[in-house]
C-alpha cells in the first residue's frame, strides 16, 4: 500500500517519467495540426514516439527490477493545478510496482499495434489523423496509471474517453461507426458520473484526493462513507471496462478499425476499470457490501460475455465478447481482496498478449478476406495464412487455458482463488472456462478449417510483414508469460497492493484438473458441432432462446431502451408539455397583464402641458393631505 513512508522523491531518470507522456502527446497535437506535409512520414513519426514511451518504461522498470525488495514507490511532482481556499492539488506521477507494469504494457503492445497499423491502415487517406488519436489515446491511458492522485487520473480517464471515441468513429462515413462512437461515449459518461462523485466525496471527506490521503483516510471511514465510494468507484469501472450493466457498447465499437479492436478492448482501455479497483484496493477492504458488488458484477459479466461470445458470427464480435468475459475474471479477482489482486494483473497482463494477438489475428484474417469479418464465409485458411493461422492458434491456446501458455496460470490461479472465498464464484468461473473453450474452438474451426466458403471474387493472402511480424511477437509472449510471471508477481505487487504473496502452484490441483476437463468439454463440443459437419453460410433460424439472446446480446440495447430510453423520452416530452402550457401561458399572461396597462397608462401621456401641471397639482394635494393626516394622527 502506498503510504507516505513507502513513497520517495524521483531522482536520476525517474525525474524524465514525465516524458512518456509528452512525447506521444506531442507528436500527436505535431500531426493533427501539420497538415498534409506529414502524410507521407506522420505514421512513422507516431510509432516513434510510441517506441521512446516504452524505451523510458523499460528503462524505469529495469531500475525497479534491479533494486529488488528494496525498490520504493517514486513520486515525480510536476506542478501546482489547483489552489483554492483549504485544496490544494498538485499535478504528479507516481511511479510503483503497478504503474510501470501498465505502462510497460501500453507502451509495448501499443508500439506494435502502432506498426501493425502502418500496414493495415497503408491505403487509408486520413492515415496520418488516425495515428495521431492512436498516439493521443497512449498519453492518455498513461497518464491514468501514472497519476499519483485520483484527479489527474480522472484527467487521463475523460481522454480515454475522448480518444476512444475518435477512433471507434474514425470511418464516420459510415452510419454505424458514427453511432457506435457516440454510444459508447454515453455509456461512458454514466460511469464517469460515478467516478466524479467518488473523487469529490475523497476531496469533501480528506482534503485530498492523493492516493497517500485517500489510503490513510480510508482506514478512518466509517462504512456508509467506504461503501458510497466503493460503489461510485465501481460504477465508473464497469462504464470503462464494459462490465454488467454498462457492457452494451463494447461490441458495437467493433465498428471502429481493427487495430483499435486490439489497443482499445484488449489491452488498455477495458483494464482501467481493474486497475482503478486494485489502486483503490484501500477503500474497498473497508467495505464487504462493495467487494461483494465487484465479485458479483464480475462473476455476472463473465458469464455474459462467454455466452455472447457463443452466438456470434462477426469475427471481431467474438472477440469483444471473449474480451468482456476476460475482464469479467479480473473484476471477479480484484473483489477477492488481497488474495486476488495480483492474479487480477497478472491476467491482465496476459490477456493483453494473447486478446491482442488474436485481434490484430483478425485483422489478418479481414485483410486476407477483402474485410469481410463473417466467419461463416471463410474456412481452410489455415494453408493459405500459414503465419496468421499459428501466432492466433497460440492465442487460441492461451485464453482457453493449455499449459504452460499463458491462460493456464492467470485464469486457473483466478478460479481457485474465487473456490477459496466463494463457491458460486468458483463454479461460475469454472463453467466460464468451458465455454470459453467452446466459443474460441468454433471460431478456430470457422475460420481456419473445414471447407472453403470463399465469396466470389475473393482471393486470401498472407499479410504483409509489418503486420505479421508483431503477431509473432505477441504470439511469443502469449506462450512465455505465464511461465515467466507466476510467482514472481505476487511478489512484485505486493508494496503496491499490500498483500502478502502466497505460494502458488505449477501443476494442476483437484479443480484445476476439473478445470481442464470442462476445457476439454468444451474443446469437444464446439469440435462435434462445427468440425464435423458442414458450416453453412448463412446462420440458421433457431429457437433456441439461449442462442436467440446471445445473437442479441442477451437484449442489452432493448433492456437499455425500456429502463432508461424511454422513460427519458417520456419525462422530456412530460418536461416540454409543461413548458408549452403551464411555463408558457404564464409567462405570456404576465406579458397580457403588463401590455393592458401599459395600454390605459399610455392614455396619459397627451402631450398638452396644461394636462402634465393639473397631474403635478393633484399629486402635490393628495401628497400634502396625506401628510397633513399623519400629523393629526
Amino acid at each position: 500500500m502506498i503510504t507516505l513512508e513507502t513513497l520517495v522523491p524521483a531522482t536520476g531518470m525517474f525525474s524524465y517519467a514525465w516524458l512518456m507522456i509528452a512525447v506521444p502527446a506531442v507528436v500527436a497535437a505535431f500531426l493533427l495540426i501539420g497538415g498534409r506535409i506529414l502524410d507521407r512520414v506522420g505514421h512513422w513519426l507516431a510509432v516513434g514516439a510510441v517506441l521512446v514511451s516504452f524505451s523510458l518504461a523499460s528503462c524505469l522498470f529495469a531500475h525497479q527490477l534491479l533494486a529488488g525488495p528494496e525498490a520504493r514507490a517514486v513520486t515525480v511532482p510536476l506542478f501546482d493545478w489547483i489552489t483554492t481556499g483549504m485544496w490544494k492539488v498538485q499535478a504528479g506521477l507516481l511511479v510503483d510496482q503497478l504503474s510501470i507494469l501498465f505502462a510497460l504494457l501500453i507502451t509495448g503492445v501499443g508500439s506494435l499495434i502502432h506498426i501493425y497499423s502502418v500496414g493495415y491502415m497503408a491505403h487509408d487517406e486520413r492515415r496520418r489523423r488516425f495515428f495521431a488519436y492512436l498516439n493521443l489515446f497512449i498519453a492518455a491511458m498513461l497518464i491514468l496509471v501514472l497519476a499519483d492522485n485520483y484527479l489527474v487520473l480522472f484527467v487521463g480517464w475523460e481522454g480515454v474517453g475522448l480518444a476512444s471515441y475518435l477512433l471507434i468513429g474514425f470511418w464516420q462515413h459510415k452510419p454505424s461507426a458514427a453511432a457506435a462512437a457516440k454510444k459508447a461515449f454515453v455509456m461512458n459518461r454514466v460511469g464517469d458520473l460515478g467516478m466524479t462523485m467518488a473523487v469529490m466525496s475523497m476531496l469533501a471527506l480528506f482534503g485530498s484526493s492523493a492516493f497517500v490521503a485517500v489510503n490513510e483516510g480510508a482506514a478512518k471511514l466509517d462504512p456508509f462513507w467506504s461503501t458510497t465510494m466503493g460503489l461510485l468507484l465501481l460504477l465508473g469501472a464497469c462504464g470503462k471496462s464494459a462490465q454488467v450493466p454498462l457492457q452494451a457498447w463494447l461490441l458495437d465499437a467493433m465498428e471502429g478499425p481493427t487495430p483499435v479492436s486490439a489497443l482499445i478492448h484488449a489491452a488498455t482501455m477495458v483494464t482501467a476499470g481493474v486497475y482503478l479497483v486494485v489502486r483503490s484496493h484501500a477503500i474497498f477492504e473497508m467495505s464487504a457490501a462493495a467487494t461483494t458488488a465487484v465479485v458479483l458484477v464480475g462473476t455476472v459479466t463473465l458469464l455474459v460475455g462467454a455466452w455472447i461470445g457463443t452466438s456470434k458470427d462477426d469475427i471481431k464480435k467474438v472477440l469483444a465478447g471473449s474480451t468482456m468475459s476476460q475482464i469479467g475474471y479480473m473484476m471477479l479477482a480484484a473483489g477477492l481482496g488481497p488474495v486476488g489482486y495480483a492474479f487480477a494483473i497478472f491476467h491482465l497482463l496476459t490477456h493483453g498478449f494473447f486478446k491482442a494477438n488474436m485481434f490484430l489475428g483478425a485483422g489478418s484474417v479481414m485483410h486476407a478476406m477483402d474485410d469481410d469479418v463473417n466467419m461463416r464465409h471463410y474456412g481452410a485458411l489455415w494453408n493459405v495464412t500459414r503465419v496468421t493461422f499459428w501466432t492466433f492458434a497460440m492465442g487460441y491456446l492461451a485464453i482457453i487455458g493449455i499449459p504452460p501458455l499463458a491462460g493456464y496460470f492467470s485464469k486457473d490461479h483466478i478460479i481457485e482463488a474465487a473456490f477459496e472465498v466463494s463457491t458460486v464464484a468458483g463454479v461460475a468461473a469454472l463453467l466460464g472456462a468451458g465455454v470459453t473453450a467452446f466459443y474460441m474452438t468454433r471460431l478456430m474451426l470457422m475460420t481456419f478449417f473445414g471447407e472453403k466458403r470463399w465469396r466470389d471474387g475473393v482471393h486470401p493472402h498472407e499479410s504483409p510483414k509489418v503486420m505479421t511480424v508483431p503477431l509473432v511477437i505477441l504470439a511469443f509472449f502469449s506462450v512465455v508469460a505465464g511461465v515467466v510471471m507466476n510467482g514472481w508477481i505476487q511478489e512484485w505487487l505486493e508494496p503496491a497492493t499490500g498483500a502478502h504473496a502466497h505460494e502458488v502452484e505449477w501443476l494442476p490441483t483437484p479443480i484445476g484438473w476439473l478445470t481442464m476437463l470442462l476445457v476439454a468439454a468444451g474443446v469437444g463440443l464446439a469440435w462435434w458441432l462445427f468440425g464435423t459437419k458442414p458450416v453453412p453460410d448463412t446462420a440458421p433460424a433457431s429457437r433456441n432462446p439461449i442462442t436467440i439472446a446471445g445473437r442479441n446480446d442477451l437484449f442489452g440495447d432493448a433492456i437499455n431502451d425500456a429502463l432508461v430510453v424511454q422513460p427519458t423520452l417520456v419525462l422530456a416530452r412530460g418536461l416540454v408539455a409543461n413548458d408549452s402550457r403551464v411555463l408558457d401561458v404564464g409567462a405570456d399572461g404576465i406579458g397580457t397583464v403588463f401590455s393592458g396597462l401599459s395600454a390605459r397608462t399610455r392614455r396619459l401621456q397627451t402631450g398638452q402641458v396644461r394636462a402634465y401641471a393639473l397631474t403635478m397639482t393633484i399629486g402635490v394635494l393628495l401628497v400634502g393631505a396625506v401628510l397633513i393626516l399623519t400629523q393629526l394622527g
